[in-house]
């Protein structure tokens, strides 16, 4: 039973907490850079862990108001792989096509992204890949594999932080030090706004689901997995933008394997439900499809507008076969 009943109210609720879900998630961004600046982490180690986390607050907000009955639930993991595609196709793809319109010329990865944080990038696009074909090949997701989704989260991020042992001595304390518990502060009000977004975000989108016979995995793949991807494209644009580059790409991996992991694994620990992923299917493959792409991106020393085109031209083929299967 939602919230609020009728059509018009539903669309109205979702569009004003998209909107909402948008400034407070940037809130939240800009706050978490700031904090992130004081410890000196790399550029693509905080888009990994702190900018990818932010970014990752409507899904993973998603997941815990979703685990109600098995309409949210199938909401929440659409919402978890069309994230993900979304993110490196549509999101990856328009920061390069804008790049490549600044610039006129490719741009060149090594002076911007270091071998070993590439390698990085290329194990979490694996993960991402991996995970979801092992769990259609399982053929269902139940509680004991969020437990162990929950813990590849855990070592992951351990051995992000690792590797970045060494830097932190360089932030720049002084005088803005005293203003870290302010912003950190900022930080967490504006993700208790992103909590209470998602929230009306599920409910209304369940709705409209419902009333117009859409199934749960379209809703989740499409509107709200688009909606809840919004601060990721808002996040990378701004990096790429400022010539950041490796913060949008850390942003955009980082996303895809805390959704796969983290925000999948506390779906699956909330629930008694145990989740048919048969149905997933298509999202599976072509969530592979596009990680694929971008790893053999990665593999080489620089990237046009060709690539954007291609990573953005394979989200509107997403698109199209997502909604040809409802109609058939």
């Amino acid at each position: 039973m939602s919230l609020f009943e009728g059509m018009l109210v539903n669309a109205g609720v979702l569009v004003v907490a998209l909107l909402l879900l948008d400034k407070f998630s940037h809130w939240t961004i800009v706050n978490s850079e700031r904090v992130a600046d004081l410890t000196g982490f790399g550029k693509t180690a905080v888009g990994f862990l702190l900018v990818a986390m932010s970014t990752s607050l409507p899904e993973l907000s998603v997941a815990v108001f979703s685990t109600r009955t098995q309409e949210a639930v199938g909401i929440a993991v659409g919402n978890v792989l069309g994230s993900n595609i979304v993110n490196v196709c549509l999101v990856f793809g328009v920061c390069i096509l804008y790049a490549a319109w600044k610039n006129l010329d490719c741009l060149d990865f090594l002076p911007l992204i270091t071998r070993q944080d590439i390698k990085s990038l290329q194990l979490g696009l694996f993960a991402a890949s991996i995970i979801p074909l092992t769990l259609i090949y399982i053929g269902y997701a139940s509680r004991l594999i969020g437990v162990v989704l929950l813990l590849v989260f855990v070592w992951n991020t351990v051995q992000i932080i690792r590797s970045q042992e060494g830097v932190k001595d360089e932030g720049a304390l002084g005088e803005e030090a005293g203003k870290l518990p302010r912003y950190m502060g900022l930080a967490v009000f504006g993700s208790l706004g992103v909590i209470a977004s998602s929230y009306f975000i599920v409910e209304s989108a369940t709705y409209i689901a419902l009333e117009l016979g859409l199934s749960k995995l379209v809703i989740g793949a499409t509107i709200v997995a688009f909606g809840t991807s919004l601060p990721e494209l808002a996040t990378s644009l701004e990096a790429t933008k400022s010539g950041n580059i490796s913060m949008a790409l850390g942003n955009i991996v980082g996303s895809g394997m805390l959704n796969l992991t983290l925000i999948l694994g506390t779906t699956l620990v909330l629930t008694d439900l145990t989740v048919d992923m048969s149905v997933f299917t298509n999202l599976a493959v072509f969530s592979l499809i596009s990680n694929l792409f971008l790893w053999y991106f990665l593999s080489g020393d620089r990237i046009c507008w060709r690539e954007g085109a291609v990573l953005a031209a394979l989200y509107v083929v997403f698109l199209a076969s997502t909604l040809r299967g409802q109609t058939l």
